[in-house]
């Protein structure tokens, strides 16, 4: 069925048939359904005028049979008039974009003045310019992340820029580092210097039954010989019954030490022997500060840590006792701070034995935990009483030794004398001594004080 202008194709006759053009096609629809619907609505209306003067009965027949209402009518007459206002704003579109495309509709339709020609338009099939084809509403094409490389060529990425800063950063984290290394090099040629391992054997070797003090006095050493500056000097008192071998661990330290840093920095001083008189106190005071000064200047000079040592502290006067702490206490040169002072003393003696003997069945151990701290505590709080010296020192107490410590202090005696140590003899030379007996332990009245004088009456 044709309605309004034709468009022509190809048949298989090769006869050609008039199809109308678009618009002109959607335009006389338009107006043939338009004339349509009013010649329709004009019909309605009589046959509603007629239906008035019927009575009831063919009133209920003619609702029945009645084909449209003027609701439904109304509602064809709105979507005509819709179909209409679409119809123009697609015009007008069509308008805005002839003017881009009129290059490819002039091969594709002949030119016409009158858009509403109702003259056959003839189609053809002639190509446009790709070129003069303006693409409408075309998605631009986002470009890829990612860097495709043709499968022949070598895939190199684009050279980035590096900044200066982070070159300066690497050099600065290796020269800390090899500031932090020469430290610590630095730290372990101080200690190697004083051969701490060799005195660790000595005292391994030397000393019997003080186990917790020796490994006590050895820590203390190595944190402070670790570095040569130091806020304070380092002061250790070892305290402890007699016998117990506190002179003896002196006479090793005061050997050890001069063979390291020489004589000159080593000082042991015993109280009876170098100021036996109270009437030699002044002396003694102003022979005791000189020495000092002048060994810890020597030191000083040399980059060495002097070692004094104080022996029978008991019977240092108070004069003596305050000249030492004040030496302790003397911050106003660093040479005075870079400094170890051994105090020797029987203490507290009575403490120590009272306290071994009390714990000596339980589990409990000297030197270890909680008991050591609140032991040590009770020595200070006695200790202070006799001089406030102790307030600066670290406490190491030596404790009572039992039977078979004895028989070893025999056993390294008689051998350095030239005797052979026969088991028995040791045993009956051990059983003349005194002892405290708690359970089936045996603690020495005297240590191994009497072991020398023993040996050398045989």
């Amino acid at each position: 069925m044709t309605i309004g202008g034709v468009f022509k194709t190809r048949g298989p006759a090769s006869t050609l048939h008039s199809i109308p053009a678009f618009p002109d096609v959607f335009e006389n629809v338009f107006r043939h359904q338009f004339i349509h619907a009013t010649d329709f609505w004009f019909s309605q209306m009589d046959e509603q005028n007629l239906t008035v003067t019927l009575s009831e009965d063919e009133d209920e027949k003619t609702k029945e049979n009645k084909p449209i209402t003027f609701s439904q009518f109304s509602s064809t007459v709105r979507a005509v008039v819709r179909i209409r206002q679409k119809y123009q704003a697609m015009k007008r579109r069509r308008t805005d974009r002839s003017a881009s495309a009129s290059q490819c509709s002039a091969h594709l339709l002949p030119q016409s003045n009158d858009l509403r020609s109702t003259s056959p338009k003839i189609f053809t099939f002639d190509v446009c310019d790709g070129n003069s084809i303006v693409s409408v509403g075309k998605k631009k094409k986002r470009k890829k992340p990612r860097v495709l490389f043709p499968n022949s060529s070598r895939r190199v990425l684009p050279t980035k820029e590096q900044s200066r800063a982070k070159s300066c950063l690497v050099l600065l984290c290796v020269v800390v580092f090899l500031q932090v290394y020469n430290a610590i090099e630095n730290l372990d040629d101080h200690v190697l210097k004083y051969d701490l391992d060799g005195l660790e054997k000595t005292l391994k070797r030397e000393v019997f039954g003080q186990q917790e003090a020796t490994d006590g006095l050895l820590g203390h050493l190595k944190d402070y010989l670790s570095t040569y500056v130091h806020s304070k000097p380092l002061v250790v008192s070892l305290l402890g019954p007699s016998g117990v071998g506190k002179s003896h661990i002196g006479r090793l330290l005061s050997q050890h030490f001069r063979s390291v840093v020489g004589e000159q920095l080593v000082m042991q001083y015993f109280v009876l022997h170098h100021c036996p008189t109270a009437g030699n106190i002044p002396v003694c005071t102003e022979t005791l500060t000189s020495q000092v000064s002048e060994m810890v200047t020597q030191a000083e000079e040399e980059e060495k840590i002097p070692l004094f040592i104080f022996d029978e502290m008991e019977h240092m006067p108070t004069e003596l006792l305050d000249t030492v702490h004040h030496l302790i206490m003397k911050k106003g040169n660093n040479e005075y701070l870079n400094a170890i002072y051994i105090l020797i003393s029987n203490l507290e003696q009575e403490d120590i034995t009272k306290f071994v003997l009390q714990n000596s069945t339980s589990s409990i151990v000297l030197g270890r935990g909680l008991v050591s701290k609140e032991f040590n505590a009770l020595l200070l709080s006695n200790l202070r009483k006799h001089h406030s010296l102790w307030l600066e020192a670290e406490l190491l107490p030596l404790t009572l030794l039992e039977k078979s410590h004895v028989m070893e202090c025999f056993i390294d005696e008689m051998s350095r004398e030239g005797f052979y140590p026969d088991r028995a003899h040791v045993e009956r030379l051990a059983e003349e001594l005194g002892y405290y007996s708690v359970g089936e332990r045996e603690f020495s009245r005297t240590g191994c004080k009497q072991v020398v004088a023993k040996v050398n009456l045989l």
